[in-house]
């Protein structure tokens, strides 16, 4: 037993399982400090991964070598590619989850890392030095990272440490008038590391969240609910050969709520917690609870609900919309009223939670603290929502902790590089006044930002890391050879009009008057490779023999057809990254600059962007801001 380590990482949820298992990876001895060994990667609300811009993160994640994506196709019961009726920038892949069997595999993974360990604990102090000449690392941090201090009486050092807490800093969880301290029902709280920080320094703040009832499916009438099925051909979330798409999915079911659902609801809006001034925290405007809802959008008669199974043998299920705080014989009574639920028996109700924050804009862009040296932050306490998000953060975390302590470069994604370069960006550029969630329109570049593309994108750097298994650097480059060969190969192949009319017509497009190439062909509407490989037997043979599967054939297919927007939008991406290379001071005064703004001077000055593009995002800095520090520093 040693009490030294490297990285020690507090928290075992979706930032700490893989801020853990990229840091040991990468040769720290890491130790992982949790509450609660059996609930590792917990899934707290609902039991699904993926969704719009949440689901190409989470293929970002696998590419450069995560686990999420790997452990939500081996637990899936159902998966759906959402907005395949749009564009292939928006396609967005979702899972529903076996939700005990996620968090035993994360835990079974944990457990066979390297260099990994496990303590559970509750951390309730943190252990801190002020910074010397001799250990000082930023010119602008007071203080090092030294440990941790537990509420069993154990002190832990080590040399960087990353704190995953999610909602479980002074937790407080209500349900009507009745409150209770938890980071989660069923769970305890943490107390003791807000107060450390605060001394430090830092800036906290107040979120909340809330989740809804659990029903128990036997008391269920599902004739009554319109059932939601998963893809017929199903694809799946890992880049790994050896990841296998769900069998044997599991449908969800779409209900609706009623007027008389609504009245009932309303009866206790004196006694919710959201409305007589209880809680203070600041709730996620993009996942509102159903009071929230009934406040909003006062006039509407109906709410969209989604029942969703817990798992392949448990008859918990996750009541998706009905996120509530009101008090029990409320949420009872009301979904009592719903076709369907006539006979409900809840497991237990939903119930909102107030927990503790850190604004992000106290970190760099490597999720490092700027107050304390080899500090840093991943997932909710940096005021985000959602698991891919956290699991997003801790990645990054986890290898940037590593990577300094080794003494190299920091790993940091642009935001043309991924949707993970564009969430930490407006973390630490913009700040959160809500809890952030992710979202395609959030990234100015999406056409580069694929979920396809994720591996050709990032596993290259994963590689160059050293977190690339051999399987996956095998798959990688398998792929990449075999999308150019075949994009050649339409490229150079001539079709004339005897071959391929009939086909043409088929799906309703011109036929040929002339010969022309494939390549033009497909970019046609309605034309796609799969249909014109039914009409041309020597791109057949060739996809055969070359036993390419559909994600190569998809991917040369989609860059052939947006070949002129990506090539626009990398353009104008290359353009923006000029300002990248523009680096800025940390020490660098501001206020001196009196052409500024008095607001860009104190914004720049809280924030002490990087290079002038972060300058630029700031909300409140303006565009002749960005040419004032242009002219100053001679560009």
């Amino acid at each position: 037993m040693t009490y030294e380590y490297d990285i020690i990482v507090v928290g075992g949820g979706h930032a700490g399982c893989e801020a853990a298992a990229a840091a040991a990876t990468l040769g720290a001895q890491t130790l992982l400090v949790t509450m609660d060994m059996g609930k590792f990667a917990n899934m707290s609300c609902n039991p699904a991964v993926g969704g719009v811009a949440k689901g190409q993160i989470v293929r970002e994640i696998d590419a450069i070598g995560g686990h999420m994506g790997i452990i939500t196709d081996r637990t899936a019961i159902q998966f759906r590619m959402l907005n395949r009726s749009k564009g292939s920038a928006m396609w967005s892949p979702r899972a529903q989850c076996d939700k005990t069997r996620f968090s035993e595999l994360w835990r079974q993974t944990l457990e066979n890392i390297d260099n990994l360990y496990i303590w559970q604990d509750t951390v309730d102090g943190l252990i801190t030095e002020k910074c010397t000449r001799d250990n000082k690392q930023s010119s602008d941090n007071q203080y090092i990272i030294k440990g941790i201090h537990t509420v069993m009486g154990a002190t832990f050092r080590a040399r960087a440490i990353i704190l995953t807490n999610g909602t479980f800093l002074n937790g407080l969880m209500h349900t009507g008038r009745s409150s209770a301290p938890g980071g989660r029902a069923g769970d305890g709280v943490s107390l003791g590391v807000t107060e450390c920080l605060r001394e430090l320094g830092f800036e906290a703040g107040r979120m909340k969240t809330g989740t809804p009832a659990r029903i128990d499916g036997r008391s269920v009438d599902f004739t009554a609910f319109e059932p939601q099925y998963g893809d017929e051909k199903p694809s799946k979330f890992s880049f790994l050969p050896s990841s296998e798409c769900v069998a044997e999915q599991i449908p969800c079911y779409l209900i609706h709520t009623s007027t008389e659902v609504h009245d009932i609801l309303r009866e206790g809006f004196a006694d919710s917690p959201l409305f007589n001034g209880t809680i203070q925290g600041i709730g996620p405007r993009y996942c509102p609870s159903i009071e929230d809802k009934l406040r909003t959008f006062a006039g509407k008669e109906s709410h969209q609900l989604f029942l969703e199974p817990e798992g392949r043998e448990t008859n918990e299920y996750y009541l998706n919309g009905f996120s509530s705080s009101l008090p029990l014989d409320v949420q009872v009574r009301a979904l009592s009223r719903i076709r369907g639920f006539e006979n409900v028996h809840i497991y237990r109700p939903g119930y909102a939670i107030e927990y503790d924050y850190f604004p992000p804009t106290q970190l760099r862009h490597t999720l490092e603290t700027k107050r304390v040296d080899n500090l840093y932050f991943a997932g909710q306490i940096n005021g985000t929502t959602g698991y891919e998000e956290a699991a997003a953060q801790g990645l990054m975390a986890g290898i940037n902790a590593a990577l300094k302590l080794q003494g190299k470069e920091p790993f940091v994604l642009a935001r043309d590089e991924a949707y993970i370069g564009v969430l930490i960006d407006d973390l630490v550029t913009k700040g959160v006044d809500e809890p952030y969630r992710m979202f395609t329109s959030r990234a100015e570049y999406r056409i580069l930002l694929r979920q396809d593309n994720a591996d050709l994108r990032l596993t290259p750097k994963a590689i160059e890391l050293g977190l690339a298994s051999a399987e996956r650097r095998e798959a990688f480059e398998r792929k990449s050879r075999f999308v150019a060969l075949l994009i050649d190969f339409i490229r150079n192949r001539s079709v004339g009009k005897e071959e391929i009319n009939d086909y043409l017509q088929s799906v309703r497009t011109n036929p040929l008057e002339q010969g022309r190439k494939l390549y033009d062909v497909l970019l046609r509407n309605g034309v796609s490779i799969e249909g014109v490989t039914s009409v041309l037997p020597d791109l057949k043979r060739f996809i055969e023999e070359n036993e390419i599967d559909d994600e190569i054939i998809e991917e040369a297919e989609i860059q052939i057809k947006y070949r002129g927007y990506i090539e626009r939008e990398r353009f104008i991406a290359d353009k923006m990254r000029r300002l990248e290379n523009i680096r800025l001071r940390p020490d660098f005064d501001y206020n001196a600059l009196s052409s500024l703004t008095i607001e860009a001077r104190q914004k720049l000055s809280r924030i002490k962007p990087q290079t002038i593009g972060q300058a630029s995002r700031i909300p409140g800095v303006s565009p002749a801001d960005i040419n004032v520090l242009l002219v100053y520093f001679g560009r």
